[in-house]
Order: C-alpha cells, then structure tokens, then sequence
C-alpha cells in the first residue's frame, strides 16, 4: 500500500467507519497525533489534503537568482570562444568585477553542468599530485622556451618566450622562422636591460640555450657566456621531463587555446601583432590563480626584485685545427665561428688551441712550442693574438 492510500484508509476508518483515534493509531501503526491530523485534513480538504506534502521549503533565499545563473552560462560561452581560462574560479573573478554577488566554485560548477558546458575528465592528474616550487621574489627566476604555430599556409613559425616564474609576468614572446643562438643571446640582452638580471633561469636543453649534450665537451654557448657575465645562475631541467618547466609549458597551453580561438594569421607580422595583444591581456587582464586572482603585473610589482650572485665555473676546452691560407685558425665562441689570427707564416700548421673562458693559447700540436695568446672578445669576429712568437730572422 503506498503512502497515499495508507494516509486515505486511515482518515476515512475514522471518519468513515466509526475506528477511535486510538483505535485507528493502533491498528495503522502510527501515532495518535498523526491520525489527527490526517482526519483534519480529510474533513477540510477531502482526498487531496491527505496525499504525502513536499517537505521543500516554501522559500529558498540561498538559491542562485536566474540573473546571475544566465550571466555565468554567458561568461563560459564567452570565455571559452575567446580561447581564455573559463573556470569556476575565473568566473567569480570576472562576476565580482561586475559587481554581482558570486556563488561558490562548486554551485558555478554544478550550474555548468546542467548547462552542459563542462566535458568530464576522469583520466586527467590530480592537482594535489604535483610538487610546486616558486620564486620568493621577481625576478628570482626567469623560465625560457621555445614553442610553435602555424601560418594559414602552413609555414610552421617558432615562437620565443620568457616568463617570470614568481608573478608568471611575460616579459617577451616574439615570432621569428627560426631562432638562433645569437638572437636568443640578444633577446635575453634587452630583457636584462628593461627588467634588470634575475636570479637565475631555467630552460630545457635546447642548444639555443646549453651546450651541455652538445659534441664539444667545455663549450659554453652565448646565452651561458651572457648569465655568467652578470652572474646569473643557470637551471636546466632533467631531458625528456618537461615538468620541470611545468609553468611555461602550462603557459603554452593558455597561449595556443588562445591562439586556437582565432583564423590562422597570414604572415610573421600579424602572428606578431596576434600574440603581442595575447601578451597584454594575458599580464594585465587574466587572473591567474597561483598568485592569488591577481594580474601577473600586479604581481610583479608588489615586491622587491631579486638580483643575481652566483659565481660560474670556468670554460675549459681543447680544439685542435690547422692554420688556413690566410694564417688563421677558426673557433666557436659565445655561439659564433671566430677567427683568430696566428700569421701567414704558419699555414699548413696543425695546432692546438687551449680555451680558458675568454683565454686561447695556440701551440704546435707536432712540437708542443706555443705560437699565440688571445683574449676573446664577443663583439667580433677576427681575433687578434695578444701575443705572437716572435719569427726567427
């Protein structure tokens, strides 16, 4: 018997069939007061009165107005179609910048998902499972990569950033065909010149940034000469594990869901023009919830900046040769082919250069006897010796 048709037997046993309230209590099993009040329904409504009655509240005043459930379906759908971050958290950032009243994380989620706007994930990490590590201060850490996109043509562009690993600032993303050693050395340049030194950087292994897996063991690329001259220390992270990069490869993804959201660019300047509006919104627009829904600027600009001091070991290296028809020996140095100059008067020489950093000594590999003594200098290409054998007269 369902519970409608039980509370109907009861009243109607009382009003019906003559049963006493104590009578009727008893042989339903329920209390005495509850057949009262079935028969007082019964009497003043009929049948209906006595069917089971929602127990909701007549009133919820904690529920999510329609105003502000539509105004939370209409930031996902915007955000998500300009390619930005359309969380739960940065949906309450953006509603309190309205100035509306912002439900909970977990109520924006479950409106989401009644919208059916939120795709299950079941296989992705938990965010509990990842070890963080942050810089105290600005410029405590730079992280650098290099990463890609694609013309409307499908002229495949590579795309240079460097990224401030406490307040996530973007310091620079340009678009180049291809980056060189030497214009990533002027990049990083021009960054120390606008912002200062950091700390330290932290790169993967990409030759435009170590030489440390490189064929010439000692060597030293122009972007480690560069950090070694202001003493910034150098941080690369283990091959094959891009975690250790974790919050520029993470950036990588903000930038190509933003990328993604918009027709492929026709040439290198409108890319250019694309992620250089990317870079002002991602700095002063985004929240970002690592540091707090602030800005990546606001964050760079509330603290102090840190400064370098650590002390780089010394370049060591042998390079054997032999002198062209031109009386010189050639040398990679800072990421260039140098030339130094050991004189006419040896060509055909096999010699053997020892680098000490900046210091080359050049010896006859036959006889050991030394022919020259250079200081290296970065800006140019012909090397002069700083000191020369003097040729037997």
């Amino acid at each position: 018997m369902s519970s409608s048709q039980k509370n109907l037997v009861i009243a109607r046993s009382v009003v019906d069939h003559g049963l006493s309230i104590v009578q009727a209590a008893a042989k339903f099993g329920v209390s005495r007061q509850w057949v009262h009040q079935l028969v007082h329904r019964y009497q003043t409504g009929g049948v209906a009165a006595v069917q089971p009655q929602s127990r909701a509240p007549k009133s919820r005043p904690r529920t999510t107005n329609q105003t502000i459930r539509k105004r939370i379906v209409a930031l996902r759908r915007a955000l998500v179609a300009d390619g930005a971050d359309a969380g739960p958290a940065t949906i309450t950032w953006h509603l309190q910048r309205e100035g509306l009243q912002a439900p909970s994380t977990s109520t924006i989620r479950r409106i989401l998902h009644q919208a059916g706007l939120i795709q299950p994930q079941p296989k992705k990490r938990p965010k509990s499972s990842y070890i963080r590590f942050q810089a105290e201060l600005p410029n405590g850490c730079w992280q650098a990569d290099i990463t890609y996109w694609f013309l409307a043509d499908g002229t495949r562009i590579d795309i240079l950033d460097f990224l401030d690993d406490h307040s996530r600032l973007l310091l620079t993303i340009q678009a180049k065909t291809l980056w060189t050693k030497a214009e990533v050395v002027t990049m990083m340049d021009t960054l120390i010149s606008t912002y200062g030194p950091p700390a330290a950087t932290l790169t993967d292994n990409g030759m435009v940034f170590t030489a440390r897996f490189a064929s010439r063991p000692g060597a030293k690329t122009g972007f480690e000469k560069l950090l070694a001259a202001h003493q910034i220390q150098q941080r690369n992270g283990a091959p094959g594990h891009p975690q250790t990069q974790g919050k520029i490869e993470r950036f990588h993804q903000t930038l190509k869901r933003w990328l993604d959201a918009r027709p492929l660019p026709e040439s290198i300047s409108q890319l250019q023009t694309i992620i250089e509006a990317f870079q002002h919104w991602y700095n002063t627009d985004r929240p970002h919830r690592a540091i707090n829904r602030r800005t990546p600027a606001q964050a760079y600009t509330a603290l102090p900046k840190a400064t370098p001091n650590t002390t780089h070991a010394p370049e060591y290296r042998t390079r054997t040769d032999q002198v062209d028809t031109n009386g010189k020996v050639t040398l990679r140095y800072a990421s260039k082919i140098r030339h130094l100059g050991i004189g006419a008067a040896y060509r055909g020489t096999h010699v053997l250069m020892l680098i000490h950093s900046e210091h080359v000594t050049v010896s006859n590999a036959a006889t050991g006897e030394i022919l020259t003594e250079h200081h290296l200098d970065a800006t140019k290409d012909y090397q002069a010796p700083t000191w020369r054998k003097p040729l037997n007269k």
